[in-house]
């Protein structure tokens, strides 16, 4: 066994300077593989710090580290590491290629760790392969240091700027490079204030900041000074999104505050009924609509409610989006803006409003859709929120951040033999 495993193991862990001398199955209720090292004869210890050769100085007391599973079973390498006097660094010990500090993993399982933590949740991930969620974590933590470190950040043209809720009263700030055939997460900040989106800046340098063509962001006022200060030759888009969510939630006030007054009035009325469980019909688009939903909607539209007219004035919005013309757009725009300061309700009132103010970023939508998929933030946010769901459990920043870069950084990785289909 033991000459077919050395086989094995120098063909995809080749340790330069040392010897895979024996190893051994031992038996138990959880059974495992030791693999016993030993430096090469008349082979040098290297410095831990400079990599350089140096002369022996004592030995060690003898140390495992845990390797990737062979067959499903833990293995471990055993090694008692040499002490070495270094002309630069006085007494250290030696450097051992398949460690990683005094961590108690091989650099290869780390890895193995850290792509499977891709796939799986770290609780998952430490379960299967019998290790600690620490080690999981570590393995994690260096793998994006790795990855971050060695990013390839030319060629970044187009951005997208969002927050996302992460806990109760805390916010992440998040940037998307969101070019044709490179969608990832380039950065990752606590709140959601202008010092965040400044530290993205400040991360990307001022030579590449200013190849930026394109912003989206949603329409938080400190994303908009910090990228008018710190990118302006870049167009900035509103995300056609936000817009959208902005317009279901004022929706959705018209219809609760028009459904608790017909119900003080007279619980059983027709239009008391009529709102009652009305609320996806009105927030979703019609051709998502269920068979069900489509006949409540059609019973809505009937009567003449306040809601019913929020809902035609949103309808009647997505004719915006059709506009082939930003001078044309623009003319829609004000007209509906014109519509819904008549409607009497305080929500689209808000809405138009809103839309007047921000009017010139709105329409850079249509300059930009040609040239920038303005619905890759989205989608990625999406990703971003399944992967939060699954990491409910965790509570700190740090682990939140090094979960969202490792899942999608798209980060580089070393060539290691431990891949897995």
């Amino acid at each position: 066994m033991h000459l077919v495993l050395k086989t094995l193991l120098n063909h995809v862990e080749r340790l330069q300077g040392f010897v895979y001398e024996s190893s051994r199955l031992i038996e138990g209720r959880v059974p495992r593989i030791e693999i016993q090292l030993r430096a090469r004869e008349r082979s040098r210890g290297a410095c831990s710090h400079c990599h350089k050769p140096a002369p022996g100085y004592d030995r060690l007391a003898e140390r495992q580290f845990q390797f990737v599973p062979l067959w499903g079973i833990p293995t471990y390498f055993r090694y008692a590491p040499r002490r070495v006097r270094c002309r630069e660094h006085g007494i250290v010990v030696e450097h051992l290629p398949w460690a990683l500090g005094k961590r108690p993993l091989t650099a290869s399982f780390a890895w193995f760790l850290a792509s499977w933590a891709k796939m799986l949740s770290w609780q998952d991930v430490s379960r299967t392969f019998k290790t600690s969620w620490e080690s999981v974590f570590r393995s994690v933590e260096m793998a994006v240091d790795w990855g971050r470190a060695r990013m390839d950040l030319t060629g970044i043209s187009a951005a997208g700027v969002d927050e996302i809720h992460w806990r109760k009263g805390r916010f992440l700030t998040l940037v998307y490079q969101i070019n044709e055939g490179m969608k990832r997460l380039l950065f990752v900040a606590e709140n959601r204030e202008e010092t965040s989106l400044r530290k993205f800046f400040l991360w990307l340098g001022p030579k590449r900041s200013a190849q930026i063509r394109f912003i989206c962001s949603d329409m938080w006022q400190p994303y908009l000074n910090v990228i008018a200060e710190r990118a302006p030759q870049a167009l900035n888009i509103l995300d056609r999104y936000h817009i959208a969510a902005k317009m279901n939630k004022a929706i959705d006030e018209v219809r609760a505050k028009e459904t608790r007054e017909v119900r003080a009035r007279n619980r059983l009325s027709r239009s008391s009924l009529v709102l009652k469980h009305s609320r996806w019909c009105l927030l979703k688009r019609a051709e998502n609509l269920t068979a069900r939903q489509t006949v409540k909607l059609k019973e809505l539209l009937a009567c003449n409610l306040r809601t019913v007219r929020a809902y035609l004035l949103k309808e009647q919005f997505q004719f915006f989006w059709e506009y082939a013309s930003a001078a044309w757009a623009g003319n829609f725009l004000e007209q509906w803006c014109a519509a819904a300061m008549r409607s009497r309700l305080e929500p689209m009132k808000k809405i138009a409003r809103m839309l007047r103010t921000h009017k010139p970023l709105i329409l850079n939508w249509f300059e930009a859709r040609e040239q920038v998929s303005l619905g890759a933030v989205e989608g990625l946010n999406n990703r971003l929120k399944a992967n939060l769901r699954r990491s409910y459990g965790f509570r700190t920043y740090r682990a939140i951040k090094v979960m969202l870069y490792h899942k999608l950084g798209a980060l580089p990785e070393p060539e290691h033999a431990h891949r897995f289909c």
